[in-house]
C-alpha cells in the first residue's frame, strides 16, 4: 500500500525537537527525509540525555525515526555544490536555526527560488516578525511568552510551565500542517513558498481560550467558572485556574483510593450538566438533583469546591480505574490521572500503535510514541533513527555521484 506522501522529498536541516518532530511526521506518512548532520558531531541531541554511554539517546531516537542521515560539510566549497544538488532534487527544506543563519550560509530565499522554484523552505522560529524575532527560544521560553504559563497553576503560586511539549512539538506539529498545505498549494500554482511557524503563535493557538477569557473579563469583571469565584478576587489579565476545565462544564482533580502513597492515584471529575442527576445518585447526595441550590449550573456555581469536596469522599472509596468504570456506566465525563509507567505499560496503545518497541541496532529495544494521526490507507510503520551519516553514499549515489567521487568528496572534507 503507498503512503500519502510518497514521492515527497524533504531536506532536514532541523535539529533539537520542534523541527524533527514536525519532519518525523512527514515521514511517517511516507515523506523521504534527508537529515544533514555536521560529520563527528551532528545533530546535538545525539548526545543529551545519553543513558547508554556513546549511544544515540532516547531524545534523538524518539524524534527521528523514519528519516536518512547524511554528513555534509556546508562550509566546504565542494559541500556547498552538494547541498545545491539536493536542493534541485527536494521538494521542501525545513529549518529551524537561528534566525538569518540560512541566509549566512549563502541559501537566501532567493538563492534557492534560483536553485528550485519549486520549493517549499519552512522555518520554525521563536518569534514572528516583530520586536523579539531575533531572539532565541526554547520550549519554556515558548510556553511564557505565549501565555500558557501566566494561565497555568494555581493562584496563590507562580506561573508554572506544562509538562507537555507545547512550544516545541507543538509548532512543529502546525509547522508540518503548513508544509502540507503548501505543496498542495503548489499542485495548482507550480510554485514554492515560504512557511513560517513562530513558537510562540503555536503556544498562543493552544491558549486560545484563554484569549477568549482575557476578553470575557475585560466586559464582565469576573469568570464564574473559575474557582476565584465568588469568594476571590479577579485583575486585569486571566488568573491561573488550578484544575477548573477551560470549557463550561466544571471540573477538578480528585483524590481516589490509594493517594497517600500514590502520587497519581487520582481522576479528574467532570460534573457535565445533562448528567447532573446521576451523579448525584453515584455519590449518594440524591437531594441535589432537585436542591434549588444545586438544580442548576448557575446555582452550582458557587458551590463548586463544597460540590467537589463531596463527590472526592466518594472517589476517595475508589481506586481511579474502579471509579473511572462505575461512572462511564452513567456517561459521566472523567479520566485517570495516568503516569508515564502506566502509559508504556497499556496494551491497547500498543495495539494501536501509538506506543512502539523499536530495535536500534546500538541501543537495542525501547519503546517510543507513534503516528498520533492514523490514516486507513496510509498506515504508520515506524522505523529506527539514523546513525550518523549512515545513507550518505546512498543519497550521493542518488544524486549521480560515482564511487569515485564521493570518495574524493569525503578525502576533502566535504561530506
Amino acid at each position: 500500500m503507498s503512503k500519502a506522501l510518497d514521492g515527497v522529498r524533504i531536506l532536514d536541516f532541523t535539529h533539537v525537537q520542534s523541527g524533527p518532530t514536525c519532519t518525523q511526521l512527514l515521514a511517517w506518512f511516507g515523506a523521504d527525509v534527508i537529515k544533514v548532520e555536521r560529520a563527528g558531531a551532528g545533530d546535538i541531541t545525539r548526545e543529551q540525555l545519553r543513558d547508554i554511554t556513546d549511544v544515540d539517546s532516547l531524545y534523538f531516537t524518539m524524534l527521528n525515526h523514519n528519516k536518512r542521515s547524511v554528513t555534509i560539510d556546508t562550509k566546504n566549497p565542494e559541500g556547498k555544490l552538494v547541498l545545491e544538488a539536493l536542493i534541485q532534487k527536494c521538494d521542501v527544506l525545513v529549518e529551524n536555526f537561528a534566525p538569518g543563519a540560512l541566509d549566512r550560509m549563502g541559501f537566501t530565499w532567493e538563492r534557492i527560488q534560483e536553485l528550485n522554484p519549486r520549493m517549499i523552505v519552512a522555518s520554525v522560529k521563536g518569534f514572528g516578525p516583530g520586536p523579539y524575532e531575533d531572539c532565541k527560544v526554547y520550549e519554556n521560553v515558548a510556553q511564557c511568552a505565549g501565555g500558557a504559563a501566566s494561565t497555568t497553576g494555581f493562584d496563590d503560586g507562580p506561573p508554572v510551565v506544562s509538562g507537555a511539549q507545547i512550544g516545541d512539538s507543538g509548532t512543529g506539529l502546525h509547522l508540518a500542517l503548513g508544509i502540507v498545505t503548501a505543496l498542495y498549494q503548489r499542485t495548482q500554482t507550480g510554485r514554492g513558498q515560504k512557511v513560517l511557524a513562530a513558537m510562540q503563535d503555536g503556544v498562543l493557538n493552544l491558549c486560545r481560550v484563554k484569549l477568549r477569557d482575557q476578553q470575557r473579563l475585560e466586559r464582565t469583571g469576573t469568570m464564574k467558572e473559575y474557582p476565584q469565584y465568588p469568594n476571590g478576587t479577579f485583575g486585569e489579565a486571566v488568573p491561573r485556574a488550578g484544575n477548573a476545565s477551560g470549557g463550561g462544564q466544571p471540573g477538578w482533580i480528585l483524590k481516589c483510593k490509594g493517594w497517600e502513597t500514590d502520587p497519581n492515584a487520582y481522576i479528574y471529575f467532570i460534573t457535565q450538566a445533562p448528567v447532573w442527576a446521576k451523579i448525584c445518585n453515584v455519590i449518594g447526595k440524591e437531594d441535589w438533583a432537585t436542591d434549588p441550590n444545586y438544580a442548576t449550573p448557575a446555582a452550582r456555581l458557587p458551590h463548586l469546591k463544597d460540590i467537589f469536596a463531596e463527590i472526592e469522599r466518594w472517589t476517595m472509596t475508589k481506586t481511579k480505574f474502579e471509579a473511572m468504570q462505575i461512572l462511564n456506566k452513567y456517561d459521566i465525563p472523567c479520566g485517570p490521572i495516568l503516569s508515564m509507567k502506566e502509559i508504556a505499560e497499556e496494551p491497547s496503545l500498543r495495539k494501536t500503535g501509538t506506543i512502539v518497541e523499536v530495535d536500534h541496532p546500538t541501543r537495542g529495544k525501547y519503546l517510543t510514541v507513534g503516528n498520533p494521526i492514523k490514516l486507513s490507507d496510509s498506515p504508520t510503520e515506524v522505523k529506527r533513527s539514523p546513525l550518523l551519516g549512515e545513507h550518505t553514499d546512498e543519497v550521493m549515489t542518488e544524486l549521480g555521484y560515482s564511487p569515485e567521487q564521493i570518495s574524493a568528496l569525503r578525502t576533502a572534507g566535504a561530506i
